[in-house]
């Protein structure tokens, strides 16, 4: 292989994906360090075997992050260059266009994007050019965290104490001062790509509750540290008061890099907000442990890891419950505010998720599959590892699952965490009025018939 001062004149590529930043962008610090001129890509693959569409508010997410994404990378002399197809071969096509000597990116942990990955690899070495990915959107890769008998872990608190004991996660990279951007390549627009809904437009919401992009994602970083952290572990199940990071969207796509998040964390800990920084880090352990486990578990969104779940007796499905609860309107109170806050926002306080989730499930009966597929729709933070791993969780088909017959009552949980109504009466106005409806399912009824339901699948009686 050539050096790089015998490739000076030609480009080294850098393929963004779910890294959509500038600073502690390993695979674009690399290019710019390598004295060729740069070109960055972002391809919109939605044809590669296994590849998962992305829903809606993702794409919305998406279009915006690209547009910040492009000004960032035009301020420091670059461009954006942006194509959509199966990325296997509109990266080879790129490649051989523009002879490229290089190609960099940062890890993906899906199967489908692995193996596109490794094709494109191994196609641009086969051509004689450097390809090289590196890790960047995990603190602790995930072949290297193990247990004593070098298996993957199955429970978090085991694995979560390794990753502590492991070497510290790297200190995040700075952004790179300038880079000598490749002459641009003939691409589409942002808007080209067909990603803003428009008839009808339902995003005014989104609009309201965000703003992505790179540097609005660091300002949402330094105020929750500055401003929420300390009372984190007191204030984070409370849906009614702004306490949470709000940072999921962010790490989802890119803008924040956890190893940005984790020593920005470590930092404020060190200032004496320790408990609050201490479980917040454990959020991102949790981030960690659904990745992981998408690495091992490919078919994470549509398979039980809990085998035994196959043979669980879910009953024909009644499209009006399930609508019903896409819409916030069961005569649940708290289910009904997180379904609504969910649509007007892309966004739905976590402990509610876990109620909205349970309820479902284990009162609805509808499959847990029905909801990961809505919330990978309409979450802007919709995650191709959590939000499955966590499905699986309330299900309790997953790793390291809520026992399967845990179920979270809606209406205890309102009482213990929105107990002055603030959070429902702001999603739903109604409530407590004679225009709020009555609920489609008995609670009580309904638990029971899950626990029996279970029952069978356990071959064992409830506790």
């Amino acid at each position: 292989m050539s050096t790089h001062a015998e490739q000076a004149d030609r480009p080294a590529v850098v393929w963004f994906r779910g890294d959509l930043r500038v600073a502690d962008n390993p695979a674009l610090t690399a290019a710019a360090d390598s004295g060729m001129p740069v070109l960055c890509v972002y391809v919109l693959d939605e044809e590669s075997p296994g590849v998962r569409a992305l829903g809606g508010a993702s794409r919305w997410w998406l279009h915006h992050s690209l547009v910040s994404l492009s000004t960032a990378l035009d301020a420091l002399g670059g461009f954006l260059t942006i194509l959509r197809g199966p990325a296997e071969r509109v990266i080879g096509d790129l490649l051989r266009e523009t002879d490229a000597a290089a190609v960099f990116w940062n890890r993906r942990y899906g199967l489908a994007e692995r193996t596109v990955d490794e094709a494109v690899k191994s196609a641009a070495r086969a051509d004689g050019r450097e390809a090289s990915s590196f890790g960047a959107n995990l603190l602790f890769e995930p072949w290297t965290i193990r247990t004593g008998s070098g298996t993957p872990f199955s429970v978090f608190t085991p694995f979560w104490r390794a990753c502590l004991a492991a070497p510290a996660p790297r200190r995040p990279l700075d952004a790179p001062a300038s880079i000598a951007g490749a002459p641009p390549h003939p691409g589409l627009g942002v808007s080209d790509l067909g990603l803003l809904p428009t008839h009808p437009d339902w995003t005014d919401g989104l609009r309201e509750a965000w703003q992505p992009g790179e540097d609005p994602a660091h300002e949402a970083l330094d105020r929750f540290l500055a401003e929420d952290v300390a009372a984190y572990t007191a204030d984070r199940d409370t849906p009614g008061i702004d306490a949470t990071s709000r940072l999921s969207p962010r790490l989802r796509w890119g803008e924040l890099s956890p190893h940005q998040v984790w020593h920005a964390t470590a930092a404020a800990r060190d200032r004496s907000n320790a408990e609050g920084a201490a479980t917040f880090l454990s959020e991102l352990g949790w981030r960690e442990f659904a990745y992981h486990t998408l690495f091992q578990r490919p078919a994470l969104a549509t398979e039980n890891i809990r085998s035994e779940f196959d043979a669980f007796p879910w009953p024909r499905l009644h499209p009006a419950a399930l609508r019903a609860w896409q819409q916030g309107s069961t005569g649940v109170p708290l289910v009904d505010a997180g379904m609504r806050e969910l649509w007007r926002t892309g966004t739905m306080h976590n402990r509610v998720r876990m109620v909205v989730a349970s309820f479902l499930i284990k009162n609805l009966l509808i499959d847990w599959r029905l909801g990961e597929q809505w919330f990978w729709d309409t979450l802007v933070d919709a995650d191709p590892a959590s939000n499955p791993f966590n499905w699986q969780w309330v299900a309790g088909s997953g790793a390291d699952a809520a026992p399967y017959f845990r179920v979270f009552n809606p209406e205890l949980q309102r009482e213990k965490f929105d107990r002055h109504g603030d959070y429902i009466r702001r999603w739903v106005p109604e409530w407590q009025t004679e225009a709020y409806q009555e609920p489609i399912v008995d609670l009580a009824e309904t638990r029971r018939a899950a626990l029996a339901a279970y029952d069978a699948v356990k071959g064992r009686k409830t506790p």
